[in-house]
């Protein structure tokens, strides 16, 4: 921190502290701030020694492809230079916290007084970062009881930080023992979401965001449906329109179809999700790692939306957590990879799985889809950013169908490397 806020004043640019904060709420700060930018310091959900530098543009977002670009190439030729003596920048600290719990708590669709009066316990899993701070004051405004589990913001990980069912094994059990109503779980971030049962099971993080647009979808249709309006009106500024990346469930376009909505696929990644979104006025979006991307609040992920939309919804269905669960269309996915010596041979099967499933519906936005309509499966192969890797995603209605179609692909790909 105090490198890159040294660095910053020395180039003539002010700088706002935000402290310990989330990083959906720094991106809400640069909003707040009217500043040019942000940078997060972060190791997202990885490891504490992957923490690094996320950059946003000055609407708070994620920089794009070609905004990376123009990053780099600045980086590239020096194309910058330090102030004089009189010029340096100034430091202020500001906490955005209250600011960015106010603006989720004024949401139409967050109903407050609903989630008190359904007297909610919910145990919670910080895992010792930022989240220990936001969430239990975004739980105690909506009145839920708060059973906290690793929620101190000293940044020893007390695991592995990604909020996958096998790092909350913790969180299940204290679920089941406070006889909570809830689990919930983010990521250092506090931009990904993923819940537990009252049973302790998991609900799927690929079913945080199928979850939260059945709510929005649902509300829209009802109101159209009481009040004679068409969905256009009821929906306006946005649209009966979700969008998610490839690699994530088919559920929530199987939702957003009974609304009688669209639902958008978008390359991988935060950003291309927000493109999509933007482009085809999605009231809803996000990614099946239990990041939720809300509009009418910010376009970028953000779990205290998240939660704050799940427990209002929760507390409209008067229903368990698991009866919730068990409305949704039931999918599995089955996620692998293949490790390559050798890059040239990655663009080889993609195409070589291309031209065997030619009669499907191929999509190749971001490596290669293919979608199995008949029996509503599908498998998506792409190549890693970092890695010399392809990632095989396959998604079936059970997990021996979907594992038995990666298992299909990564045959292919066996015939190619030899």
């Amino acid at each position: 921190e105090e490198l890159v806020c040294g660095t910053a004043v020395s180039c003539g640019v002010d700088v706002v502290k935000a402290g310990f904060a989330s990083t959906p709420t720094t991106e809400m700060a640069v909003v707040f701030e009217e500043a040019d930018g942000g940078i997060i310091l972060t190791a997202s959900h990885n490891p504490k020694q992957w923490n690094a530098l996320k950059l946003l543009n000055e609407k708070g977002e994620f920089l794009n492809a070609a905004e990376g670009a123009a990053i780099l190439e600045c980086a590239e030729n020096e194309d910058f230079c330090f102030a004089d003596v009189d010029s340096l920048g100034v430091i202020e600290e500001k906490d955005f916290t209250d600011a960015h719990l106010d603006a989720v708590m004024a949401l139409p669709t967050v109903d407050a007084e609903a989630v008190r009066n359904a007297h909610f316990k919910v145990a919670l899993d910080a895992v010792n970062s930022v989240g220990g701070i936001i969430m239990p004051r975004l739980l105690e405004r909506l009145g839920v009881e708060c059973v906290c589990v690793n929620c101190e913001p000293t940044g020893e990980f007390a695991h592995n930080p990604e909020p996958l069912p096998a790092n909350l094994a913790e969180l299940s059990e204290a679920v089941v023992a406070n006889k909570a109503d809830l689990g919930i779980s983010v990521d250092p971030d506090v931009d990904r979401l993923a819940l537990i049962c009252e049973d302790g099971k998991p609900f799927g993080e690929e079913y945080t965001l199928v979850s939260v647009a059945d709510y929005l979808l649902s509300r829209i249709y009802d109101e159209a449906l009481n009040t004679g309006k068409s969905i256009e009106e009821v929906a306006a500024p946005y649209s009966m329109t979700t969008s998610s990346n490839l690699s994530s469930s088919r559920a929530l376009r199987d939702v957003t179809e009974q609304y009688g909505g669209d639902y958008h696929a978008a390359a991988v990644g935060e950003v291309n999700v927000t493109t999509r979104m933007k482009e085809c006025g999605a009231l809803i979006g996000g990614e099946g790692n239990g990041g939720v991307i809300y509009p009418a609040l910010h376009y970028g992920r953000d779990a205290m939306v998240g939660v704050a939309l799940f427990l209002t919804n929760l507390a409209y269905r008067k229903m368990k957590v698991s009866e919730l669960r068990r409305t949704y269309p039931e999918y599995v996915i089955a996620k692998n990879k293949i490790e390559l010596s050798d890059n040239s041979l990655i663009d080889r099967i993609l195409e070589a799985v291309k031209a065997e499933y030619a009669a499907e519906d191929v999509n190749t936005v971001d490596g290669v889809k293919i979608s199995f309509e008949s029996r509503k499966e599908w498998v998506h192969l792409r190549r890693s950013n970092t890695e010399p890797i392809i990632r095989i995603y396959a998604e079936a209605a059970d997990q021996k169908a979907a594992d038995s179609l990666a298992q299909q692909i990564i045959s292919i790909a066996r015939r190619i490397i030899g």
